[in-house]
């Protein structure tokens, strides 16, 4: 997304009922948007988003960076608890309801959390995650309970506006803007989750990632030298950058030896890789309980 004129913030007054299996306070659901084709026919498409209820829609367009749009929302936002999200995600019915039942557990276990999210990597590589991504299929499974983890993937994010925080506004683009305000939160004694929230990321899956990804790299290895390593679920930021320098020669391989930068595409029908998804976990559960 690039900023061409100014920035622009559209509410939508299509609000969504809360799910009769768990309650949830209002929501403030946050999109950063460049594409309306897809923001319509994958996030605004969602089950949970339909119907009228208490829960508010904010579309930021125009912003030059992921940072200064979820600012900009978080200052804008009428409800205290805010999901910031990719255009391309798509929430089922009962995502609000699995929202509520992990907020639940940590009221208990952790009032003062710092992050959520759908996917995200501890320190020593354990990638927590149950969500469907184009190319990936089903990946993870159902957690227990919300697991802590260092720094969480981008295509879910919940915070509190109360919490006081707040993304980088100097980092640019938008990528890596999820492991950064996981690293705040740290600095203040917060900690951040994946909480099993199953929800489906309808993204094109790409092998060569941008030249705008490795400045965010070089942003986020100068702003936190002093929590390097850092593991994010797409690459390890390291003191001399070996991990970089590594996905930049196999990228180059992919790029000239085997002309494969990008992967699976979007499919049209996110509705049904959902009620796919969900019938393949469905019988796997089947069969181990059997």
């Amino acid at each position: 997304m690039r900023s061409s004129t100014r920035n622009s913030t559209h509410t939508i007054g299509k609000n969504t009922q809360i799910p009769a299996a768990g309650s949830v306070e209002p929501v403030s659901f946050v999109v950063a948007a460049n594409d309306r084709a897809i923001l319509e026919s994958n996030f605004l498409a969602s089950p949970c988003l339909q119907g009228d209820g208490r829960h508010e829609i904010l579309i930021q367009e125009n912003f030059a960076s992921a940072a200064l749009a979820y600012n900009d929302a978080l200052e804008r936002s009428r409800n205290d608890l805010i999901v910031l999200c990719h255009q391309d995600v798509f929430f089922p019915t009962e995502w609000l309801s699995d929202l509520a039942k992990a907020m639940a557990y940590l009221e208990i276990h952790d009032p003062l959390w710092g992050v959520l999210g759908c996917s995200g990597i501890t320190s020593n590589r354990r990638h927590w995650r149950y969500i469907y991504s184009s190319g990936l299929g089903t990946s993870g499974a159902p957690l227990a309970n919300p697991e802590p983890v260092q720094t969480l993937d981008e295509m879910v994010l919940v915070v509190r506006k109360s919490s006081g925080l707040r993304f980088d506004s100097d980092l640019p683009h938008f990528h890596l803007y999820g492991a950064d305000v996981c690293l705040r939160a740290a600095a203040v004694g917060l900690k951040s989750y994946v909480i099993s929230a199953f929800c489906v990321h309808n993204t094109q899956q790409i092998f060569v990632l941008p030249k705008e990804f490795y400045r965010c790299c070089k942003h986020i290895r100068r702003v936190w030298r002093q929590s390097l390593p850092i593991r994010t679920t797409c690459i390890r930021l390291t003191k001399y950058n070996i991990p970089v320098y590594l996905r930049r020669l196999q990228e180059l391989h992919l790029r000239y030896i085997r002309r494969k930068a990008l992967g699976a595409g979007r499919s049209p029908r996110v509705e049904s890789i959902y009620e796919a998804s969900r019938r393949a976990t469905t019988v796997s559960d089947n069969l181990l309980t059997k």
